[in-house]
């Protein structure tokens, strides 16, 4: 088996991995609004659907479609994993649970994404990385513990869902890098939006509500799908085509600052020193697992 391509210098994926942070971030607010009004499978359905609309045209240029073709069937794996299946167990997580819990465990992906990638990827983390994953851990684990109200009453089966959801797009990224290699961020974007769509259809169709939702969920669905969705995985793609999957899904440690952020003012969720404290843990974490402080660091010794 050929490696993996050496990553790109951080520089050419910093600023995409910020924003799809704060996009994903987001998504767990609207997921709420969404999955209360339609039901969490018929929000998970609709969200990639809409998605798939809004990547219609990049499916329509013929670059694409070339490249596309012949991988269809892989395409529909990857859209199951990095789309379908989590989406809609987040959709019914956040229904149960307050959203910023399900952003906090939603930061164990990058520990199954590392532990798959080095199953399958050979993408064995240094020193340096190992300590990243742990201390960001660690930061998300504080931030249960204290950085919550202590009467959440947390489900068991919410929290499943959040973990098998982590799991499932650790899964899918590295599925993504050893079994579409060369497949343009964008044609892996459209098209996994287009396999989940097809996977969540008949689902979608069984479970959707019987009285049509207000303007205000099909808003808050639509945003859902198409900034927090097509565009949020438009750069994830490309980040994992440039700085491998492992890196990419370090993305999650970042997500529940930004959904706390939002939630504060939206949601009325409580902002401590300890949040904060413990968002700076996971900020430290972050920079050392994506082997952006590292790269940096080994940039500064070779001018000197």
């Amino acid at each position: 088996m050929s490696a993996a391509p050496p990553p790109a210098p951080p520089r050419t994926w910093v600023l995409p991995f910020l924003l799809l942070a704060a996009l994903w971030g987001s998504s767990f607010l609207f997921m709420r609004l969404g999955a209360s009004a339609f039901g969490p499978l018929a929000t998970a359905g609709l969200r990639v659907g809409i998605a798939a609309l809004a990547l219609a045209p990049v499916l329509a240029m013929r670059r694409h479609r070339d490249a596309l073709r012949g991988r269809w069937a892989r395409v529909v794996v990857l859209g199951t994993f990095n789309s379908a299946l989590p989406f809609a167990l987040y959709a019914y997580a956040v229904v149960h649970v307050p959203t910023g819990i399900a952003a906090i465990l939603n930061a164990t992906v990058p520990l199954f994404g590392a532990l798959i990638a080095w199953a399958w990827l050979q993408e064995r983390p240094g020193p340096a990385r190992c300590a990243g994953l742990a201390i960001g851990f660690a930061g998300v684990a504080l931030l249960v513990g204290r950085g919550l109200p202590t009467d959440v009453g947390v489900a068991v089966l919410p929290v499943l869902a959040c973990l098998g959801a982590a799991c499932s797009y650790g899964i899918g990224a590295s599925y993504a890098r050893r079994m579409l290699p060369g497949l343009p961020p964008t044609a892996s974007a459209a098209g996994s939006m287009v396999g989940a769509t097809l996977v969540l259809a008949l689902p979608t169709a069984v479970a959707w509500p019987a009285r049509i939702p207000g303007l205000g969920a099909w808003a808050a669905v639509v945003a859902l799908a198409v900034p927090c969705t097509a565009l949020a995985y438009l750069l994830f793609f490309r980040i994992i085509a440039r700085a491998g999957a492992s890196r990419a899904l370090t993305v999650t440690y970042l997500i529940p600052v930004f959904a706390l952020g939002y939630g504060v003012p939206l949601l009325g969720e409580p902002l401590t020193g300890w949040m904060l404290g413990c968002g700076a843990v996971v900020l430290v974490g972050t920079l050392l697992a994506s082997g952006m402080a590292g790269d940096a660091w080994s940039r500064r010794r070779t001018v000197r």
